[in-house]
């Protein structure tokens, strides 16, 4: 098993897009038009083997992603990253997820389009399965909207959408819930649609919560 590098930071354009689902849950609501600046988002989600090389811990498996850690211990891994590659390693806000997740599919349900995803029988059965085992979306990100929820940078508001800035949301100031996107092994549906939103209080460890990273563009950092 390869441990994630930096070429596993794939470039996403940014751009601009509808963020949320008018017919979805009263979180999702309303749709709204978003701008987001490129940045570079994993392609893959965190795995017990690159989580081990930051801190040692007991697993069956060095291709499933890591579960069991919470916020702040996402917050930490992305940290220690940041020393080891010589960047700026994050958590990636929801508006960078989602406009990821997409794919640069405009206005469909799913990283793969509207169609819900056909899955082998008993994947998924007694928990998440290696990344990358799924085929990529348009941007050549695995799993989105799959396998784990993945924590993301921002306090969570039901009600955010309401008066979200257009250029780069970054979420509330302040809360008591940190945002999470994508589904999850766990659920009776373990996919969800690329505008699903879930939280949890930031200091929460769940067996089917995980984590991506994500840093800026190396297109802006060569150019400013």
């Amino acid at each position: 098993m390869k441990w994630m590098t930096l070429d596993d930071l794939v470039e996403i354009p940014g751009g601009e897009f509808w963020m949320g689902q008018d017919d979805g849950r009263d979180e999702e609501r309303p749709a709204h038009r978003v701008v987001v600046a490129p940045f570079r988002l994993c392609r893959y989600q965190v795995t017990n083997a690159d989580y081990a090389e930051f801190r040692a811990f007991a697993f069956a498996d060095a291709r499933l992603p890591v579960t069991s850690v919470n916020w702040f211990d996402a917050v930490e891994y992305c940290q220690w990253l940041s020393s080891r590659w010589g960047c700026e390693v994050r958590l990636p806000t929801e508006a960078e997820w989602e406009f990821a997740a997409r794919g640069g599919l405009a206005g469909e349900l799913y990283p793969w389009g509207n169609e819900a995803l056909v899955y082998e029988a008993g994947r998924w059965r007694n928990g998440p399965e290696p990344v990358g085992q799924m085929p990529a979306n348009r941007y050549g990100l695995f799993d989105m909207c799959e396998n784990v929820h993945e924590w993301c940078s921002d306090w969570f508001n039901a009600r955010y959408y309401e008066n979200s800035p257009v250029e780069n949301p970054r979420g509330p100031e302040s809360g008591v819930r940190r945002s999470s996107r994508g589904g999850a092994w766990r659920h009776h549906i373990p996919f969800s649609r690329c505008a699903a939103r879930s939280s949890i209080p930031p200091e929460f460890r769940y067996a089917d919560y995980g984590f991506r990273v994500a840093a800026g563009s190396r297109v802006l950092l060569q150019t400013t």
